[in-house]
């Protein structure tokens, strides 16, 4: 019997004004939704957000390790994002920082403007609830995030996650 997935399940909440809080429940284990979203090659298959190719997933999976995803758009655009591993707790917990390469001042080796996100695993009868919190350094930034139509990639990338997840059972 194959897994069912949902589509465009995931919710997204503002709980301060500087936060972005996204919620969504996926037919897999904790530790197949984790692996999915820390390892290179799985990552290739569900961060394009059906909108390009993913032709960079660096990650050094460890406290102090960064990381960097590329893809690069039907239309030729190259979208990439960085950041820094600040705490990993295996099929529980990921915090770390993310910049934009895309924004003034936020090149490959730019900290700046970054946010610092926590995604939080729970699972219960086979199933994970993922948390994302997305913490700016200013409304202006939440809103920046937010007006960049974030969401509709965001659901597709997390319907891709849920594929790449159930497709490890």
């Amino acid at each position: 019997m194959v897994a069912k997935t949902s589509k465009g399940a995931a919710v997204v909440t503002l709980p301060t004004e500087t936060q972005i809080l996204i919620t969504r429940e996926f037919n897999a284990p904790r530790r197949l939704v984790y692996r999915a979203w820390t390892t290179p090659e799985l990552i290739k298959r569900w961060w394009n957000a059906k909108r390009g190719q993913v032709i960079v997933a660096d990650v050094d999976l460890r406290v102090g390790g960064t990381w960097r995803w590329v893809m690069l758009t039907e239309d030729g655009t190259e979208v990439a994002f960085h950041g820094v591993y600040r705490e990993l707790v295996p099929d529980e917990r990921i915090v770390y920082t993310e910049v934009f390469e895309g924004v003034p001042g936020g090149g490959p080796s730019s900290d700046e403007p970054a946010t610092l996100n926590t995604i939080t695993l729970t699972e219960q009868d086979g199933r994970t609830m993922l948390t994302s919190l997305t913490d700016a350094m200013s409304q202006e930034l939440r809103d920046l995030i937010l007006a960049t139509g974030m969401e509709a990639g965001m659901q597709d990338a997390m319907d891709l996650l849920e594929e790449v997840a159930v497709s490890l059972l």
